[in-house]
């Protein structure tokens, strides 16, 4: 059980505190209500972008990390299509050099051309490295398109296109910055060695005068229900024949979730999984097969991906994939199978609890979902699940009419 306090500033910002006196630090974890899925369809990237302007200095502070370091702390970013989140940890008794940093980016970012240039040129560096030149690093984004056609899930969090960062222009910027990153779309969580009313005190006092912005209501394009089967093959110097299938799935509020959740388990969650046991040690089909989901807060996609064996003919790999995911349409899962993987959610879910930085990451990820206490809650919705739910989402959604199929072939 994790116990937190709540409160909430005049300006909007929500400010969660969970104490825990075991450890001589803190941390600070800023998540804003901001991903790729809400950037315009001809500027993506932006919010990655923001990530990496987030760390450029801002007005009354040159070098982020420079005052950090100095009080013994460290820290980390990162985005996805659904938020951006900031964090760092250092010894509690340095905590208000944490707030006095996160309230001068997030009121007064230092928007420079000379800084943008600089990020750019990161940011289109690190599209290069691993979507253009790497093996295999444009899958996703040919996938994307293929599976979304209206919910900007179709881009990844990188960016559509190269061209839109590189076109990314200061005005553009300063746009998304002040329409996003604001009190009213964040939620602040201090953990640690840390007391509430030091907390309630230090965020009055950094953050109550940021003008709170006005909160983001996102009116996305809901994705219309797939009626068909996709299937695109493609040709690229690569080291092996590769296979990659997608399902449209629930998404993260949907009761639904925790069985698709388990089910991505079961067939591909590890070398004891079926899809391994069956397609790489005994059919010796595959060099490696995984099944899993994006977590995606809207609803997003369940994918299944492989590399074969040399030599493997990849219309038999995928029947093989196929007869695999029958055996589950049929009811084949008995409860034994189930509650291991049960089991293994709980641990994987304690173990994640262990360190102070990952409870202040969930919490403020459960807060997003719309309330914290489904962090202490949650696991009682995956014991729900039963056999026949599993045959139930296996049908629902692994249909071929659902489904979207990528043959990545090496080329000759």
């Amino acid at each position: 059980m994790v116990k937190f306090e709540r409160f909430m500033l005049d300006n909007g910002l929500k400010v969660l505190v969970h104490i825990d006196q075991s450890t001589p630090m803190a941390v600070v974890n800023v998540l804003y209500d901001v991903g790729a899925r809400d950037e315009d369809a001809q500027q993506t990237g932006f919010a990655h972008l923001f990530e990496h302007l987030m760390f450029g200095g801002s007005v009354n502070i040159p070098d982020y990390d420079e005052p950090l370091q100095v009080a013994g702390g460290e820290n980390n970013a990162y985005t996805t299509n659904d938020l951006t989140n900031y964090y760092c940890q250092l010894p509690s008794e340095n905590l208000e050099t944490a707030f006095w940093l996160e309230s001068d980016r997030m009121l007064s970012l230092a928007f420079s051309k000379k800084s943008l240039d600089v990020q750019r040129k990161v940011v289109c560096e690190e599209f290069k490295e691993h979507y253009i030149n790497k093996p295999y690093g444009d899958v996703w984004h040919i996938m994307r398109e293929l599976a979304f056609k209206e919910h900007p899930y179709r881009w990844m969090t990188i960016g559509k296109e190269l061209s839109h960062v590189e076109n990314a222009q200061l005005e553009d910027v300063k746009r998304f910055f002040f329409k996003h990153y604001t009190p009213s779309n964040a939620i602040l969580v201090v953990a640690g060695n840390v007391s509430v009313q030091q907390v309630r005190e230090l965020a009055e006092k950094w953050f109550g005068d940021i003008p709170p912005g006005e909160k983001h209501k996102r009116d996305l394009p809901v994705e219309p229900e797939q009626k068909e089967e996709r299937r695109m093959t493609v040709h690229r110097k690569v080291p092996a024949d590769a296979i990659y299938k997608t399902w449209h799935m629930c998404s993260r509020l949907d009761d639904d979730y925790y069985a698709t959740d388990l089910l991505t388990d079961i067939l591909g969650g590890g070398a004891s999984s079926r899809l391994y046991q069956a397609l790489v040690k005994e059919q010796q089909l595959f060099t490696g097969i995984n099944c899993y989901h994006f977590g995606s807060l809207d609803a997003g996609l369940l994918a299944i991906d492989g590399q074969l064996v040399k030599g493997v003919d990849i219309k038999k790999a995928e029947d093989a994939i196929e007869a695999e995911l029958d055996k589950i349409r049929h009811g084949l899962v008995d409860a034994r199978e189930l509650q291991k993987v049960q089991n293994k959610t709980e641990s994987v879910m304690a173990f994640e609890d262990m360190s102070v930085m990952n409870r202040a990451g969930s919490l403020a990820f459960y807060e997003l979902l719309g309330d914290g206490e489904l962090m202490n809650t949650e696991f009682k919705k995956y014991q729900d699940v039963s056999v026949h739910d599993l045959k139930r989402i296996a049908n629902q959604v692994m249909q071929p009419s659902n489904s979207n199929t990528l043959w990545y072939l090496a080329e000759n």
